[in-house]
């Protein structure tokens, strides 16, 4: 009968677009592509459906409520503040490694996703897992703040593996993501040196004190913002100028889970060393940075990174991005 025909038909369509528009979720768009090349950072608008997304949820929030502390250890911290600031006055929440903690994290859509970006971009054998991480700025926490840093200063050098430091790490947004609520903020172009800027740690001059590390912005950077909505997917690389401002909205969270990849060498490396990127490792940064690939005594906490070759030009000594993003 036509009503049944008819009824087939919607069905048939609708069956057609799903698969349409996963099948274009698997790729990464060029306008994409050619922004993480050129820019060192780009957007991928809805990448994720709302059932991908919400499977997340519940898994996110037993991480991030302290569930897993005891076995967590620094892997559960606060990136703003000391390692012993107590859970109630914690602004950016960090969950480091969360699907080795949480089986309900080890297989998930977008885990996949983030795979299958990886390999769109350097191809289908070069790039392998290398860390997870969720974080939660809570709201009206002004100080959730990510100072300006690049990736590549928490990593091994490159020399480590000739050079070759090829990543791309990919962020989920659980919520929507704007300038009151923290969302991301990168200086274009700031990748294509491929150079490491000076760096220092952001609590006392010492990473006794906390984990995270600021960079000073020059006179020519210019900061754009990366708004962003539940379900987008950010994509950046080692070298881009990063961070991201305080949650100045008075109810709104702004959750991210990240996945990176590197490439398979840099990974062989990192493991032949010990480090998997948790804070409970026995050495951090400093060991590669003092030619420690393992099985020795490692480099002080306070030790300070190194500056960048050829990188003597102007900086904004006072420019509050350097210090508040």
């Amino acid at each position: 009968p036509p009503a049944s025909s008819t009824m087939w038909e919607l069905f048939a369509l609708v069956l057609v677009l799903g698969s349409t528009t996963r099948a274009f979720l698997t790729s990464v768009p060029a306008a994409s592509l050619a922004e993480f090349k050129e820019r060192g950072f780009a957007t991928i608008p809805q990448a994720l459906m709302e059932d991908e997304v919400s499977e997340l949820d519940g898994p996110f929030e037993y991480v991030m409520n302290g569930s897993l502390r005891d076995t967590m250890k620094r892997d559960f911290c606060d990136m703003s503040k000391s390692w012993d600031a107590p859970f109630e006055t914690w602004s950016i929440i960090n969950g480091m490694l969360p699907s080795r903690y949480h089986g309900a994290l080890k297989e998930t859509a977008y885990g996949r996703q983030a795979a299958r970006i990886a390999a769109a971009i350097f191809g289908e054998d070069a790039m392998r897992f290398d860390y997870d991480q969720l974080l939660d700025k809570r709201p009206g926490k002004t100080d959730a703040v990510f100072a300006m840093h690049q990736d590549m200063v928490y990593w091994p050098p490159a020399e480590l593996t000739a050079n070759e430091t090829a990543t791309v790490t990919v962020t989920l947004y659980l919520d929507d993501a704007d300038d009151a609520n923290g969302c991301l903020r990168y200086v274009p172009g700031s990748n294509t040196a491929k150079t490491l800027r000076h760096h220092e740690p952001l609590l006392s001059g010492s990473r006794d004190e906390g984990h995270a590390l600021v960079t000073k912005l020059f006179e020519e950077d210019v900061v754009s913002l990366a708004p962003a909505k539940r379900g987008d997917l950010t994509i950046h690389d080692e070298w881009v100028v990063h961070g991201s401002g305080g949650n100045r909205s008075p109810d709104r969270s702004r959750r991210t889970y990240v996945i990176a990849y590197r490439h398979k060498d840099i990974v062989q490396a990192e493991r032949d060393a010990g480090f998997t990127h948790s804070h409970n490792d026995p050495f951090n940064w400093d060991s590669f940075r003092d030619g420690n690939k393992g099985g020795g005594e490692t480099a002080p906490p306070s030790a300070p990174p190194p500056s960048a070759e050829g990188d003597e030009r102007s900086v904004k000594t006072q420019h509050p991005l350097s210090r508040e993003l």
